[in-house]
């Protein structure tokens, strides 16, 4: 592909820069567009993979069909079967009429699947079979229906190592993978980014009539040496609030607003983003570290509630037996009620007499003749009436009977 050719694929897309890798990756898309083979495109967010199955598609047998781009990450775990492959009607709640999925809609034409890293594991071998076969069933029937539709994907994570991890099928991947087109991060190309921050600039500037900003020499080198770890969205959204909340400072004799270093600093992190190097996909964080880490704050969390909850049972079953706690007693509201102590003691669940009960004795204080005492108290209070005194506790009457057992009553 010429020089010329490339820039009026860039112009047509809208496509800003010069980077060999940006130049690679289009190269790439036009060369396999006239074939019906199937293309993984990866990058961060933000880099513009969008852009390529557009490219893909419009430079195809297939630009006179439908295209339809779908994020896979923003559908519904429940509905994702649904919303590709169709449904029946009646085959779930909801479902009121025949629904055509978008690989029947787009016979002919081009699918994007965006975030296929997030397609759960049962929708992945649906996928699969129509991959290889051009063959699917919508849910809630069982007619295998064909398509004639050619896939584009795209993620921001390593499916590689999705698939060591048992998160992503190795068949799918491979099939998929046919043909891998990377989009370079914004910080790979830093000679492309005041070239985009001048097109943003200036576009938002036409659009709504506001004076152009430009950059100082010293802003243009801050500008380029920020990471931008959102890339080119990121770049743009603070193009655009430059320009929206500076560009009414014109500079003496010209029609521009001159944005210095101090200027740009409030919209960019101050710190020296060249100390600041962007992770390596092995240390990037997978969703499955992610998920680990949620779990041990949750877990944390828990933790730290039962032992303030075991502190009021204590403290509880020390007032019951006229014992002054060691602790500053609560505020009434935070006192536990009778049937959450019987409750916590007891560790009752749907069926007693299957439990074993483990009551928590410690040296200083018994906790279970306290709760023996409880249940007498509720007794006495109802005049032997079981069932009150079992509802009063928040316990079954089945594991009164039981307690009564176990006091000898």
């Amino acid at each position: 592909m010429t020089n010329q050719e490339l820039q009026s694929l860039k112009n047509r897309y809208d496509i800003i820069g010069n980077d060999p890798a940006l130049n690679r990756a289009l190269e790439v898309a036009l060369a396999v567009a006239p074939t019906d083979i199937t293309v993984l495109v990866t990058g961060e967010s933000g880099v513009g993979k969008e852009n390529i199955p557009k490219i893909i598609h419009q430079n195809s047998a297939r630009k006179s069909g439908k295209y339809f781009a779908i994020n896979c990450g923003a559908i519904p775990e429940g509905t994702i079967d649904s919303e590709l492959f169709g449904h029946e009607k009646g085959s779930f709640t909801g479902a009121h009429e025949m629904r055509r999925g978008y690989f029947e809609e787009a016979d002919g034409g081009t699918l994007f699947l965006d975030e296929i890293g997030e397609l759960p594991m049962a929708s992945q071998a649906k996928l699969l079979r129509v991959l290889q076969s051009g063959e699917f069933i919508r849910v809630g029937s069982s007619k295998v229906l064909k398509t004639d539709v050619r896939v584009i994907a795209a993620t921001n994570v390593n499916l590689f190592h999705a698939v060591s991890k048992g998160k992503f099928r190795e068949d799918l991947y491979y099939r998929l993978n046919a043909v891998s087109i990377t989009m370079p991060a914004l910080r790979e190309r830093p000679d492309d980014i005041n070239l985009l921050f001048r097109k943003f600039a200036s576009d938002f500037s036409a659009k709504y009539g506001y004076a152009r900003v430009a950059l100082t020499e010293d802003a243009s080198i801050i500008l380029k040496k920020y990471r931008w770890p959102g890339n080119i969205r990121q770049l743009k959204n603070v193009a655009e609030t430059i320009s929206a909340l500076e560009s009414g400072r014109l500079s003496p004799g010209s029609d521009k607003s001159i944005i210095d270093v101090d200027v740009l600093s409030r919209y960019i992190p101050t710190e020296q983003p060249d100390l600041l190097p962007a992770m390596s996909p092995s240390q990037q964080e997978t969703p499955e570290s992610a998920a680990e880490r949620e779990a041990i704050i949750r877990s944390i969390f828990q933790l730290k509630q039962d032992v303030e909850y075991l502190k009021k049972i204590v403290m509880e079953a020390g007032l019951a037996n006229g014992k002054t706690p060691a602790i500053a007693p609560p505020e009434q509201s935070q006192m536990l009620q009778p049937q959450e102590v019987a409750k916590d003691m007891y560790d009752y669940d749907d069926d007693p007499e299957d439990q074993d009960y483990d009551v928590r004795e410690p040296e200083d204080m018994s906790i279970k003749a306290s709760n023996m005492e409880l249940i007498e108290k509720v007794l006495r209070k109802h005049d032997g009436n079981r069932k009150a005194a079992a509802a009063e506790l928040g316990i079954s009457e089945r594991t009164l009977y039981r307690k009564i057992k176990q006091l000898g009553k």
